[in-house]
């Protein structure tokens, strides 16, 4: 997720209380390595799965590698820092 978060910033994570929303940032399991932690940030919505997408889209892990995720695998959501993402 660089530039928007820095290897070693710490963050803070919250238990998903609402539906994940293009935009968000989000804390979610790798779907191909269930013992490593993704930040990504939701770029859409569909159905019930989310595109997850890294700021950073040269060297990112995401959605265009490993396919869009289900909604319900997302269980933590980043409250801050809040910044805006450089999805695009």
């Amino acid at each position: 997720m660089t530039p928007t978060y820095r290897p070693g910033e710490r963050i803070l994570v919250v238990r998903r209380w609402r539906p994940v929303r293009p935009g968000d940032v989000v804390l979610a399991r790798d779907p191909r390595d269930p013992d490593r932690w993704l930040l990504k940030r939701c770029l859409a919505r569909r159905g019930d799965a989310v595109d997850l997408r890294g700021d950073n889209a040269a060297v990112s892990t995401d959605s265009r590698d490993f396919g869009d995720v289900s909604s319900r695998a997302i269980t933590w959501l980043v409250v801050r820092p809040r910044r805006a993402g450089l999805v695009g």
